[in-house]
């Protein structure tokens, strides 16, 4: 992959092989962040699961104390009463069949995370394997099928982030914005590595961190040392 100018001056900061206390790879990833927008900071995280094992697998969610930085927009499939809460609770879109219409006739995605009453779960499936792929589809782990739509749209409103692992076992997540503090960004990084580590599941043997990288959106990585994490 070529790398642009910007990048390999910024890579220079960085030690290769180097493994950082987390408030200096924080540092590094905001001095390293040269684009001309906000860009998002990221962690990746390598686990000792083997996904492809069902007590292996890792799902949950955080809410960040500081947020993500990010506006996000939920729809709430819900109705009646529940879908008046949710309206009340500051939901960009909230309905049942003829939202699930829309997504299938019109490819629409103006969301970023979907919610939905238990209820209403049987319509929704009917559109599992376009949400699934796209990492939307509501989830009781998550918080995302519930009956509290408003403590559910609330969290999500506050920063929530949903962790879950991929198909290497890495997790990735926004932890906020370059524009953050240090002092931001290390807060919701402990917090998401603390809800991580609690999540660990007993089957998992040996080193359950084994790589921990920050990064902004079009920065280089910057390595931190696991074993001060656990």
């Amino acid at each position: 992959m070529k790398r642009g100018k910007k990048y390999i001056e910024a890579a220079k900061n960085i030690g290769r092989g180097n493994l950082y206390d987390k408030e200096e790879a924080i540092s590094l990833v905001k001095k390293t962040a040269v684009a001309k927008f906000d860009e998002t900071v990221e962690a990746h995280i390598r686990t000792g699961c083997d996904g492809r094992h069902a007590d292996q697998q890792i799902r949950g969610a955080v809410v960040l104390p500081h947020g993500t930085g990010k506006k996000v927009r939920i729809l709430v499939f819900a109705k009646d009463a529940k879908a008046a809460e949710a309206e009340a609770a500051g939901a960009d879109y909230v309905g049942g069949m003829e939202l699930i219409e829309k997504i299938q006739k019109e490819n629409w995605f103006d969301f970023d995370v979907v919610v939905a009453t238990p209820d209403m779960m049987g319509i929704v499936g009917r559109i599992g394997r376009v949400l699934g792929p796209k990492g939307l589809m509501p989830n009781p782990k998550a918080g995302t099928v519930t009956m509290d739509v408003t403590k559910a749209v609330n969290d999500i409103k506050a920063g929530k982030i949903e962790y879950r692992l991929d198909k290497t076992n890495i997790i990735h997540v926004p932890i906020g914005k370059v524009s953050f503090t240090e002092e931001q960004l290390a807060d919701n990084f402990q917090t998401l590595i603390e809800a991580i580590i609690k999540a660990r599941p007993a089957a998992v043997k040996g080193q359950f961190l084994k790589s921990v990288t920050l990064t902004s959106t079009m920065g280089p990585g910057v390595k931190i040392n696991p074993a001060k994490l656990v």
